[in-house]
C-alpha cells in the first residue's frame, strides 16, 4: 500500500478523476442544482440540502490517495470508517464545487470537522514542498522558518484551525517515529505515516 503521488503531509499530487465520476457524481449533482434553480457558481441556500452524491466516489477517493489523509498524512484503514471526503472549497460557498473531483481531499473525520467552512487554510494540493517541518523528538509540527511572512502566517493558521499540533496528534507522530526506531521497518513508516517518514529522511535520521 505504498503511497502513490503522496510524498509528505503536503504537497499532495492531484490524482486522476475516476472514469465513472462524471456520470455518477458530477452530472447528477449539477442536474439537481439546475432543477432546484440553484446556481452552480455560487452559494446554495442551505449546504445541508445538497444531495451527497460525492459519497458514491468516496472509496475511489480513498484508493486514489492510497488511504492517506491529506492533512495529517497518516494511513486510514478503510474498514475503520474514519475517512471522509473534504470539500476544500466549502459546499456552503460554492454549490457546484460539491460535485467536482478536483475539490475533494481525502480526510479523517476529525480534521474535516475542524476545517468546517474555513477557506483560508493552505491547500495540500499544489503547495510548496517543505512548508511544514516536524520535531521528531516531540512530534510537534510547525511552519518552515525559511518561509516568507505571508506563507508562514497561512501555515500557522492552518495548523491552528485544524489543530494539527494538538497533544494527541503530536503524541501520535512521536510514537510513529519511535516505533520505527524499535523495528527499523522503513516501508511500514513510509506507508503508515508518510510525513514522519519524509521528515526523518530529510533530517537524515533514517
Amino acid at each position: 500500500m505504498q503511497a502513490k503521488g503522496v510524498v509528505a503531509m503536503i504537497p499532495v499530487a492531484l490524482q486522476p478523476e475516476p472514469a465513472d465520476f462524471d456520470r455518477k457524481v458530477r452530472q447528477k449533482g449539477l442536474k439537481w442544482l439546475k432543477k432546484e434553480g440553484i446556481s452552480a457558481n455560487g452559494p446554495p441556500p442551505r449546504a445541508s440540502d445538497l444531495p451527497n452524491y460525492w459519497t458514491r466516489s468516496h472509496k475511489q477517493l480513498w484508493a486514489a490517495y492510497s488511504g492517506i489523509c491529506a492533512y495529517l498524512a497518516i494511513y486510514i484503514e478503510w474498514a475503520s470508517g474514519a475517512s471522509s471526503t473534504d470539500h476544500f472549497v466549502p459546499k456552503s460557498k460554492h454549490a457546484g464545487k460539491a460535485y467536482q473531483w478536483d475539490n475533494y481531499r481525502l480526510c479523517l473525520i476529525g480534521p474535516n470537522r475542524k476545517k468546517w467552512t474555513y477557506d483560508d487554510i493552505l491547500d495540500p494540493i499544489g503547495l510548496r514542498q517543505d512548508t511544514f517541518v516536524l520535531n521528531l523528538a516531540t512530534g510537534e509540527i510547525g511552519p518552515n522558518p525559511d518561509l516568507d511572512d505571508t506563507l508562514k502566517e497561512k501555515a500557522e493558521r492552518t495548523i491552528r484551525q485544524l489543530e494539527l499540533d494538538s497533544p494527541e496528534h503530536n503524541d501520535m507522530r512521536f510514537k510513529h517515529f519511535n516505533r520505527y526506531l524499535r523495528g527499523k521497518d522503513l516501508e511500514a513508516l513510509r506507508d503508515l505515516s508518510p510525513f514522519v517518514w519524509y521528515e526523518a529522511q530529510r533530517q537524515e535520521l533514517l
